[in-house]
This record gives structure tokens, sequence and C-alpha cells, in this order.
């Protein structure tokens, strides 16, 4: 085979999934004629083929794929024109597979397709080479944005230093649960008293500070006491109207000055612990359009994410109860940059509304509440279940 069709999908890993496995010198795309006709989004998808070590010639062929004369006439004419072809039907609209049903029927084609639910390729006519195939690419968080024509951008977090702070990342957490109701007030009271500057670690004010709408946050002098045991401050000096210490390092904190860097920081390193997935990054922002970052750029963060295989895993991190419009944006995210090999959930500091929870449902996302976060070995086994 030295030629591919495909019938071009929403769902991206649909598009590129058998090229990825079967190498062949081009790949032709049928797509509708907006698609056909953004040459920007062809470089973005020829980018991430040669992301992915792949060389190859991409060809696209505007047509409707709601007309099932159109998509078969079209059909047609690159069987004619590239002879040593065959024919993905893993993706594409009803028509589009009809029209390719049809021509079937006439030219003996090579067709295969992609189960989802098996993780193979299955020969449907003439293509042996297709044959109960297991599925052996793997992707990394990066390679779900380039197939969509996005891009991911640093996020708050640089990710290659955080394998020096994975022995802080569980007792971290589990101070946090046992400060859980005064956490926020704890963070604006560090806030307060510590320089906007991120270089300076020193950290210095009186015993009570200004906090929000007027109020005043004292200083969370137990919780203190504990990060300096667990080394994340040092010197640490209580006056009669003062209190001093200095930050462990920059990274640390901008960590004790986040009320939500905890949450996902213990998420994070509960996926690495599970073993099941080949890349997990925290603090992932996506820019849909893959162009130069500027003020047109469409941006979202992400919490963590994972990969395992062609499986990927979207988790937003939340210590308060999460709002609809924040599982709202989780299902978009999952459903562009994933598609149906995609799972969500959203992981709360809360027992969680019922409104809440049957929102999530709806949306077909998990949701790993307060509860399970008190079991670090159920929070392991809910996001193992994630790949389901």
């Amino acid at each position: 085979m030295q030629t591919l069709i495909e019938l071009y999908d929403e769902r991206p890993i649909e598009n590129v999934l058998g090229t990825e496995m079967f190498r062949p010198e081009r790949t032709v795309f049928l797509c509708p004629p907006d698609v056909a006709s953004n040459t920007s989004l062809h470089n973005r998808i020829r980018e991430y083929f040669r992301h992915r070590g792949i060389f190859h010639e991409c060809v696209f062929i505007g047509a409707s794929l709601l007309d099932t004369a159109v998509v078969e006439r079209k059909l047609q004419q690159i069987v004619e024109r590239y002879q040593d072809c065959a024919l993905d039907i893993a993706g594409g609209t009803e028509a589009a597979l009809f029209a390719g049903g049809k021509l079937c029927a006439t030219r003996n084609i090579p067709v295969f397709t992609f189960s989802r639910k098996r993780n193979r390729f299955f020969n449907i006519q003439n293509a042996p080479f297709a044959h109960n195939v297991p599925c052996t690419v793997e992707l990394n968080v990066e390679d779900c944005f380039l197939m969509a024509g996005g891009a991911m951008r640093e996020g708050r977090v640089d990710n290659d230093i955080l394998s020096g702070y994975m022995d802080l990342f569980d007792p971290f957490f589990k101070l946090y649960l046992e400060y859980r109701r005064v956490w926020t007030k704890a963070v604006t009271y560090i806030q307060r008293i510590s320089q906007k500057d991120p270089l300076m670690l020193h950290a210095e004010g009186g015993l009570t500070e200004k906090g929000e709408h007027g109020s005043r946050v004292s200083v969370p002098l137990p919780l203190l006491e504990s990060l300096e045991k667990l080394g994340m401050i040092r010197d640490l000096s209580v006056g009669e109207d003062r209190i001093r210490f200095d930050f462990a390092d920059a990274q640390i904190r901008t960590w004790l000055r986040d009320v939500g860097s905890v949450l996902e920081l213990y998420i994070y390193k509960a996926c690495l612990d599970t073993g099941v997935f080949k890349d997990v990054r925290t603090s992932v922002v996506v820019d849909w359009l893959g162009q130069d970052p500027g003020h047109d750029s469409i941006t979202n963060e992400l919490d963590v994410m994972a990969t395992a295989g062609i499986r990927t895993v979207f988790i937003s991190c939340k210590t308060c109860e999460a709002k609809t419009e924040a599982l709202n944006e989780l299902a978009i995210l999952r459903d562009r940059f994933g598609g149906k090999m995609a799972s969500a959930a959203i992981v709360t500091a809360e027992i969680g509304s019922a409104a809440m929870h049957h929102r999530a449902m709806e949306l077909g996302i998990d949701v790993i509440s307060l509860n399970d976060l008190k079991k670090p070995a159920v929070v392991k086994q809910r996001i193992r279940a994630l790949l389901r």
C-alpha cells in the first residue's frame, strides 16, 4: 500500500492512526471543503507527522461528506489516480462510509478499520496487513494537541523539575487534608507576608494581616511549623507581634502561595504511581490554533493530563465544588483533543452536591471527591479506571 485514503473525522485520532501504524508513502484526506481550503491546518497536520517521525506526502481533497454521491465520485477519482491504495473506514460520516461501501462493491481495493474497544485493526476487504493487528502507537500529551492542529505551551509548572520534589507531594497533601478548612485563609496569609518578586524567598509580617473584603487573617502557626518539618520553609521565627521564615526555594514559594497547587501535585503523582501511563503532565496549556503566542491565541489550561497508548485522560482539580462551567469546559477539551479515546475526571476536595454529580454524569465525567481523596489506594484505583 502506497496510498492511504482517510475519511476526515472531527476526532483527530481517527485521521492519523492508520498512517501511524502502516506508514504509507502518502495519506489522502477526503475532507469537507472548509478543511480542504485550510492550508494552515494542513501544515499543522504535516507538523504532527514530522513530530512523530513520519515524513510522507499529505493530500487534502474537498467534498461534502454528507453527500453520498459526491463522496463516491471523489473516491473513484482518488482510486484511479492512486491505484496502490487502501481505504480506512474507522472515521468519517455515515454518508461517507456508505459511499465507501458502494465503492468496495465495484472495486476490490483494500479496506480496513480500527476497533477502539479491542484496540486492534481489522481486515474488512482485501487488507491482510491489517488482520487482527494490535495498535502499538504510543502518544504523549503534546501529540494529542498537535494532531488536532493545536500546540502545547508552557504552563505554571516546569514539569522537568518535578522529579526532584516527588517525595514531598504525599506528605504535603496529607497536611492539606488536615488543614483543609482553613487552607484558603492560610494561603492568603502567606501571600500577604511574602514579596511579589518571585525570587524573594523571605517572608515577614504581623500575626494578623489584611484578608479579603476588609477581613483579617491570622498566622496559621501550627501549619507553618508542619511546613518547616517538611522542609518547605526554613528558619521560622515567631515574636510577640512578628513572624519570619524563608521559603525553601522559588518553586515551593509558588506552590505555597497558590490554593490549588497542592491538589494538582498530588493527583499528578497519583497518576505516575499507577504505573499505567506513558506520559503525565501537570499545568498543561493548550493553544487551540497552534499559532505563535499572541493576543489572538485561544488557550486553556488543564491541571493534569496523562496518556497510555492512544488513550488520553483529562483531569481538572478543584479545592472547592466544581461549577457547571468547569465541567462543560473539561468535556469540550476532552472531546476536541481526545475524542472517543479519551476520558475525563473532576477531582474535588468536597463531597460535591447532587447537582454537580448529576451534571458530571450527563457529560461522561468521573468524579473523584473528598471521600476518595482520604484513601490513596482508592484514588489510584479510580484513576486506573479512567482507562476503561
